[in-house]
């Protein structure tokens, strides 16, 4: 049985596919595809590897649309996903293209220095004792010193699609979170305030970026925890915290939204005003009514039960 690959090719500003088959043996990975296309099809192929055993991350590409880890994934178990006999393999997205499936990494570590990634210890650690710390402080950031900066999160990220400027990678999130929940740093808001000026609050919660991890790290996870930490040490003023907070307040108080004055809540009364047109159409259509009185959810007491439940485990998992 073989398998068809269309491959993405691009070199020195010309794109163009190529197809090329390739003969399915058990066990073998698209990395192991893509090195039988170099070595006996077409040696000008380009790609990235080096470990081939899921730890460098060098490998990554997209198949079909989405991030794989070529070293890791059979073709076999792709073909039999997609119910097809051809693979689309090209580079990873919201990356600069270097040459076919090689793509430029410089700008994307130059970015991981906006969160400040050092690790400031605390005055009472010294040469002599170092900075010993408890195998539950640990546990609380390990899993995030799992990325292996394959890129398959910002690669399927739908924000850094749509603008990257105002926008941190999602791995760099998550190594501010490694850094925000160590015990043994002594500026966590440090870092905290840097991902504020990067966009933490512009997520748009997709998920994308933690179905795509090959890690199981959670990178949205990771962002969701930096903003629950701006509270904590007392950086929310800015609009996406105040934004959380009146929509939390709403659903503990009435148990729905009141959408006449979320924007004024998070905004303010001066930015709001400037959106006053779009409050017309809202009301000419029905969609909002700010005269009206915000009714309460006849199960509120069972949404004030749920917002306690999620309260208390919030606290049980802090101490895990």
């Amino acid at each position: 049985m073989d398998v068809q690959l269309k491959i993405h090719r691009f070199v020195e500003g010309k794109k163009w596919v190529d197809t090329y088959t390739v003969p399915i043996t058990t066990g073998l990975t698209v990395l192991n595809a893509l090195t039988y296309v170099k070595e006996k099809l077409d040696p000008t192929l380009s790609f990235t590897s080096a470990c081939r055993s899921s730890i460098c991350g060098a490998c990554a590409v997209r198949v079909n649309g989405n991030a794989e880890l070529s070293c890791e994934v059979l073709v076999e178990d792709l073909l039999a996903r997609y119910q097809t006999e051809e693979l689309t393999i090209e580079p990873l997205g919201n990356f600069t293209v270097i040459r076919d499936l090689v793509v430029d990494w410089d700008p994307k570590y130059a970015r991981i220095k906006k969160v400040k990634p050092t690790l400031h210890p605390k005055d009472d650690f010294t040469s002599e004792t170092g900075c010993l710390q408890s195998p539950e402080d640990f546990n609380k950031y390990k899993k995030y010193a799992g990325c292996i900066l394959c890129g398959s999160c910002v690669s399927e990220c739908n924000k850094n699609t749509l603008n990257a400027d105002d926008f941190l990678d999602p791995f760099a999130f998550v190594k501010a979170e490694k850094l925000v929940a160590d015990s043994r740093s002594k500026t966590p808001a440090e870092h905290l305030k840097a991902v504020l000026d990067a966009g933490l609050w512009r997520c748009f919660n997709c998920q994308e970026c933690t179905a795509k991890c090959p890690k199981g790290l959670d990178p949205a996870g990771a962002i969701e925890k930096l903003k629950e930490a701006t509270f904590r040490h007392h950086l929310d003023d800015n609009v996406g915290a105040r934004h959380a907070k009146a929509i939390y307040d709403d659903i503990s108080e009435s148990g729905t939204l009141d959408e006449s004055k979320l924007n004024i809540k998070s905004e303010g009364y001066f930015m709001s005003a400037l959106r006053l047109p779009m409050a017309l159409r809202l009301m000419n259509t029905g969609k909002m009514d700010p005269l009206a009185s915000h009714p309460v959810n006849p199960e509120i007491k069972t949404i004030a039960a749920i917002v306690k439940a999620a309260e208390q485990a919030d606290k049980e998992e802090a101490k895990s």
